[in-house]
């Protein structure tokens, strides 16, 4: 069995973490032929390359990023259990890495995570946000505890996971006062020729509002597509165009950005999901989102 020198894995990390050898130097008080050859055994031991060159400073490559994620995680859990041992915390901090799926509001994913950091025990939350495949995949090797996501568990992925409906909501239409005042016909003809900021293609979003629209017998002026929520209302904001969110979010996004809602539409339904690898949820902080979200967030 080969062992891991940690030693020379946390000659690394500090490298990857102070970002050149002249100031891992200085914090580990050592020469740099020293902390190079350390690296360099290290390197040849996995044998992979953990930096490259550029310029006169060093780049992780995509393995050293990986290693990296991983010293990250060896050493700080080190570091936890020494205050646990010297008494200075009240007690273990429990980890909690969520997968935030990329095409799930921002709003919504906060108001879903917001209950794991309010639980008794110390809870110290790690966020991931991407390609909800990709989560799901961290998940099946335990590097994330949960996944949101706005779909359920693809059958495809041959994953042995769950998936648990957190709730469903309407969506509600909204646009800066300046483009609302200027609206002459009521909802949803309104949306007729008016400037839009539509969810990205490909998404179960784009394709329900867009079936809906064409049901409604209105056409929007596309003027932008977004994957990502938050930046449409930012630009919604800035009176760029109309966007659409989930009336859960209804509240928050009037308050954040000062937007008009134009109407609603309770028969376009976004889908928010836990996805697990345990049929009957057992971590305190998914139960906690879980029970949250049906109570709170998805109102019946």
């Amino acid at each position: 069995m080969e062992w891991l020198n940690y030693h020379h894995l946390f000659y690394f990390w500090t490298v990857a973490r102070e970002g050149t050898i002249a100031k891992a130097c200085q914090a580990l008080r050592l020469a740099p032929p020293t902390i190079s050859e350390q690296i360099r055994s290290l390197e040849e031991s996995f044998g992979v390359k953990l930096f490259e060159k550029e310029g006169r400073g060093l780049v992780l490559t995509e393995t050293g990023r990986v290693a990296y994620e991983y010293a990250e995680e060896i050493f700080s859990r080190g570091q936890e259990l020494r205050d646990v041992l010297n008494g200075r915390t009240a007690g273990r901090t429990r980890r909690f890495t969520i997968g935030i799926a990329d095409v799930v509001p921002k709003l919504i994913a906060y108001r879903l995570i917001l209950p794991a950091l309010k639980l008794p025990d110390p809870t110290k939350l790690i966020c991931r946000e991407g390609d909800p495949d990709k989560l799901v995949a961290q998940l099946a090797i335990h590097e994330v505890d949960l996944v949101i996501s706005d779909a359920p568990l693809d059958p495809s992925l041959r994953i042995q996971a769950f998936t648990h409906l957190l709730g469903q909501s309407g969506l509600t239409f909204f646009a800066h006062p300046r483009l609302a005042g200027r609206i002459k016909t009521r909802f949803p003809k309104c949306l007729d020729g008016l400037p839009f900021l539509m969810p990205a293609d490909n998404t179960d979003l784009r394709r329900s509002l867009e079936h809906w629209l064409d049901v409604q017998g209105v056409l929007p002026t596309v003027v932008g597509e977004f994957e990502d929520s938050a930046l449409a209302a930012v630009f919604s904001e800035a009176a760029v165009g109309a966007f659409v969110a989930p009336t859960a979010t209804e509240a928050q996004v009037k308050r954040q950005y000062g937007l008009s809602v134009l109407g609603r539409a309770r028969d376009i339904v976004a889908s928010f999901y836990a996805i697990s690898l345990d049929r009957w949820l057992k971590h305190p902080a998914v139960i906690a989102i879980s029970e949250f979200a049906q109570k709170s967030v998805f109102q019946r």
